[in-house]
């Protein structure tokens, strides 16, 4: 699979190759707060294929947690454009960055136990309250 995106404002675009790890729609509190109330629409790409091919994203962590991820976004537009996770090795690209979001379809929901009465799970998606194992 081949992916390819941007920002809002067109300053930072990227290129994400290979297999998808996880293709997901998350409903953490923390994603919320990311996408202004919805669920986190994603597709993990593998580092090793992902890449920035014009400018350069600001980058945020939490200093008050024990393994934060850190959330990518263009200083300009304020798009949010992925996620890294300590130790995942996928780049977690959100859904409304690529420039074909119509090739999302998401396999799984997670961290149900977070979502609101507003969010929607399609009927037969595996949906777990947290991670699956």
């Amino acid at each position: 699979m081949k992916i390819s995106g941007g920002c809002y404002c067109g300053d930072i675009r990227y290129t994400a190759e290979g297999e998808p790890s996880m293709v997901a729609q998350c409903h953490c509190r923390e994603c919320q707060y990311i996408t202004g109330g919805g669920p986190n629409h994603f597709i993990a790409m593998p580092l090793d294929g992902f890449e920035y091919s014009q400018g350069t994203p600001d980058s945020f962590k939490r200093s008050d947690l024990e393994n934060p991820v850190t959330r990518e976004f263009c200083s300009n537009c304020g798009t949010a454009l992925g996620t890294r996770a300590p130790g995942f090795p996928a780049m977690i690209i959100k859904v409304g960055t690529m420039d074909d979001p119509g090739m999302y379809e998401p396999g799984v929901a997670i961290f149900t136990c977070d979502k609101q009465s507003f969010h929607n799970v399609p009927e037969g998606l595996p949906a777990f309250e947290k991670m699956p194992g």
